[in-house]
């Protein structure tokens, strides 16, 4: 049994994404589910990979949590309306959205082909549109609640990944305008933007061996604190924003970076140096 602190006590919750792609460490949904539940939220784990959702639910439920498994494709509107459903009949009520749903991908507007476009926004802004439209009504009638949607910091600065941070940078303009549409209604809408984290999904797409630590000890020097960034630094913000402890923060963007945003590569150069490719 965790103990709990009770930021988020008595409330429900959905979290998309809620598994983490096999491999160490933590992906973001996994986390921010694990952490909801820490401070006594009940969980709806939804998951295109019911297996990913269970491990979540396994560690939650080890811990003295409450949560349950939902496997949809919330690309598609039925099942973002199910999923809503699901969670009222589950634990009577909702009071959180977590929308974490995201993939990257490389490539510039030229080469960028249109089903790479496409999948982009279906996957990182399509899957929030979708879960929001279907749990803003009910937290509506219940007088209030709070959606965190997932970003990054590819929708702030070019990398390279044009679909992707189009995508991104959407969901950004749909959290503000979405705060503004339904602030009146006692719902708050805030993103977080995550830098270069480390976790599972990107450890799978990094080069093994030698290569995969080379591109770690990178992502942790790119940053002002020179630590390497977890799922659980994203967890731990998106159990604030959702928490009364946000009560009077409403369409903003949480960076959650170690201070990348605030500094160029020249800058850094002197730390990227130190670290031998292999």
């Amino acid at each position: 049994m965790v103990e709990r602190a009770g930021r988020v006590e008595g409330k429900v919750a959905i979290v998309t994404g809620a598994g983490s792609t096999p491999g160490p460490g933590v992906g973001t949904g996994k986390a921010s589910a694990v952490v909801l539940a820490r401070e006594g939220a009940s969980v709806l784990l939804v998951d295109l990979h019911a297996e990913r959702a269970q491990e979540t639910m396994e560690m939650i439920s080890a811990e003295g949590g409450r949560a349950e498994v939902f496997a949809a494709d919330v690309t598609k509107a039925v099942e973002c309306e199910a999923m809503v459903t699901a969670a009222v009949e589950a634990f009577g009520t909702l009071d959180i959205l977590v929308n974490n749903i995201g993939l990257a991908s490389l490539g510039t507007v030229v080469d960028t082909t249109e089903e790479a476009w496409d999948r982009a926004l279906d996957i990182n802004l399509r899957t929030a549109f979708l879960a929001s439209k279907y749990s803003v009504p009910v937290m509506v009638e219940k007088g209030g609640g709070a959606i965190v949607n997932i970003s990054s910091i590819s929708a702030l600065r070019g990398d390279g990944t044009l679909a992707y941070s189009a995508a991104k940078g959407g969901l950004i303009a749909m959290t503000i305008d979405m705060a503004y549409s339904h602030g009146r209604s006692g719902i708050r809408v805030n993103a977080i933007a995550p830098g270069h984290i480390t976790t599972p999904m990107v450890i799978s797409v990094s080069a093994p061996g030698a290569r995969a630590e080379y591109m770690n000890a990178l992502r942790s020097e790119a940053g002002l604190l020179g630590t390497p960034g977890t799922g659980w630094d994203v967890g731990w913000a998106a159990t604030f924003l959702a928490s009364d402890e946000a009560r009077w923060i409403t369409g903003a963007v949480l960076p959650v970076e170690s201070g990348v945003l605030s500094v160029t590569p020249l800058m850094m150069a002197p730390y990227l140096r130190a670290i031998p490719e292999p």
